[in-house]
């Protein structure tokens, strides 16, 4: 039987402030890396309420995407894995919550682009750079460009 190929379907939420973008330092096999808020698709979940869900859970920040910021598709380099990733802008809705940060978050954490450029090295794709280019470069298309169909 042929094997079919699938890529894994991520969010990410591109959240600037003053200058800052909202990151996540997080524990991988790798070490400690930095990340935008972002996680995987759920069965069933709409990529809008993913990437809400994403950043409250991985900053206790409440989050409202506005805008899609782009499609990105990466091949981690040793192959193992394709992602597919819906990177928006949006607002957030609040201060931060009393809540626990999902397993793995060491810290939610405001960085300037400069910070960023200079922690390249400890991003956990080069995904997170071109998503904050991208925006503010002001890449921004409407969320109605997504269609999102429950089953009837």
């Amino acid at each position: 039987m042929e094997r079919i190929w699938k890529p894994n379907v991520t969010v990410a939420a591109v959240i600037e402030r003053a200058g800052r973008f909202l990151m996540v330092e997080e524990e991988t096999v790798d070490g400690l890396r930095f990340n935008q808020p972002a996680g995987h698709l759920d069965e069933g979940e709409s990529l809008v309420d993913a990437v809400a869900r994403e950043a409250l859970e991985e900053t206790a920040y409440p989050f409202r995407a506005e805008a899609l910021v782009g499609i990105y598709q990466w091949p981690r380099p040793d192959g193992e894995v394709t992602y597919l990733r819906f990177a928006f802008s949006g607002v957030l809705l609040g201060d931060a919550l009393p809540r626990q940060l999902d397993e793995g978050i060491v810290r939610a954490v405001w960085m300037t682009v400069a910070e960023l450029e200079d922690t390249a090295a400890r991003h956990r794709s080069p995904l997170i750079l071109q998503c904050v280019r991208d925006y503010l470069g002001g890449r921004r298309f409407p969320l109605e460009l997504i269609r999102h169909y429950s089953a009837p």
